[in-house]
């Protein structure tokens, strides 16, 4: 059932803000423990001695969040989302290929110094070294897979392709995060906080397409 427009406004923010308040507050605990080398560090050690194990499986997986993967997927959704938007007269049409361009740009903009502020020595599995902490991987195939997934969805004429869609996404994710895991190339912790980092930009990726796509606006047709 169609929530009335009156109760959408007053539900909405209550939403957004735990969508947004929740992952940031997670990151800001994780990376409080990986510099204060808290419990959850130990922790996350003992964890990765027990996933570490490399293969040619691990590697494949963990080029998933290479930007040369990534990087031309997001690439290909946002040229054909440009498009459909455009040749349907959308209102702001550029706005969310655009918010989707800024965030894949934001990605090493925030990761890379948050590896110089956390210092964070790498697994056994990998050269002696530090900046390991977030993981540059795992957040680059969650903005890059994450934004083509949200920019996509609304162009998706039946519930079974969106599905599909959303399934697809999150297979990557956690292929890419899983891989790097698996080859030693990152703890687990830094996974997460990646996870937990973007999730901040994709949901304010999907406000500004919901933004172009409410109400009273040209947008794409419904299924």
């Amino acid at each position: 059932m169609p929530i009335p427009a009156n109760q959408e406004r007053t539900t909405l923010p209550g939403s957004v803000a735990l969508l947004l308040a929740l992952p940031a507050l997670l990151f800001t605990l994780i990376t409080w423990q990986i510099v204060a080398a808290g419990p959850l560090v130990r922790l996350d050690e003992r964890l990765s001695r027990v996933l570490v194990n490399p293969d040619r499986c691990s590697e494949l997986l963990a080029d998933l969040g290479n930007v040369q993967v990534a990087v031309p997927v997001l690439a290909v959704a946002l040229g054909y989302v440009a498009v459909r938007h455009r040749r349907a007269g959308t209102d702001r049409w550029w706005l969310p290929v655009a918010a989707a361009a800024l965030l894949m740009t934001l990605v090493p903009a925030l990761v890379v110094p948050l590896k110089d502020l956390t210092d964070r020595p790498g697994t056994p599995a990998v050269p002696p070294g530090t900046g390991y902490y977030p993981s540059g991987h795992a957040a680059t195939a969650v903005v890059a897979y994450g934004c083509a997934t949200l920019l996509l969805l609304p162009w998706l004429r039946t519930a079974l392709a969106r599905r599909a869609l959303v399934a697809l996404c999150v297979a990557l994710v956690l292929g890419a995060g899983y891989g790097v895991v698996r080859r030693g190339y990152h703890w687990p912790l830094d996974v997460v906080g990646s996870w937990c980092l973007c999730s901040v930009l994709l949901t304010s990726l999907w406000l500004s397409v919901r933004a172009v796509t409410a109400p009273g606006r040209s947008q794409p047709p419904e299924p």
